[in-house]
C-alpha cells in the first residue's frame, strides 16, 4: 500500500492553546497540607440474604416462608443502612433460617411427588398387565 499523500496529525498536540494562559510563578513559599483520616477497624458487612429470599419467594414459596424471609431480609438491609448492625444481624439470621426451612420443605415435597408418581406408574403398569392377562383381549 502506498501513501496517497495523506499526512497524519502529530501525536503531541496540545488540548488547549498554550499562549493564552500564564504559568504560576514558583516562589518557594508554598505550603503543602496533608489530611489524615482515622478509619476504625474494618467490620465485614452483615449478610441479609436478599437474593436467596427473592428466589425462595419466586420458586419455593411453601407456606409463604419465602415471602416472610424476603420481609426479614428487607428489614435487615434497612437496619444495616441505619447503622444498627445488631438488628441487621438478628433480622438476617431469621431470614436465613426461614430460607433454609423453605428449601428443605420444598425438597421434601418434590421428592414426595416424584416418589408418588413413580409408585403410581409402577402400580398402573402392574394393574394394566394383570387386566390384559386375565381378560379375553388377545390383541387381534
Amino acid at each position: 500500500m502506498e501513501n496517497t499523500g495523506y499526512s497524519y496529525p502529530q501525536d503531541n498536540v496540545a488540548l488547549y492553546p498554550t499562549g493564552q494562559y500564564d504559568r504560576l510563578k514558583d516562589d518557594g513559599t508554598s505550603v503543602t497540607t496533608t489530611t489524615v483520616v482515622n478509619m476504625g477497624p474494618t467490620v465485614p458487612p452483615r449478610r441479609d440474604h436478599i437474593i436467596w429470599s427473592i428466589f425462595s419467594t419466586v420458586y419455593m414459596n411453601i407456606f409463604c416462608l419465602g415471602l416472610m424471609a424476603l420481609a426479614f431480609s428487607i428489614k435487615s438491609r434497612d437496619r444495616k443502612v441505619l447503622g444498627d448492625m445488631e438488628g441487621a444481624h438478628h433480622y438476617g439470621s431469621t431470614a436465613k433460617v426461614l430460607n433454609i426451612i423453605a428449601l428443605v420443605l420444598t425438597i421434601l415435597i418434590v421428592a414426595l411427588i416424584i416418589g408418588l408418581i413413580a409408585a403410581g406408574v409402577i402400580e398402573f403398569h402392574y394393574a394394566a398387565s394383570n387386566y390384559f392377562e386375565n381378560s379375553d383381549f388377545k390383541g387381534k
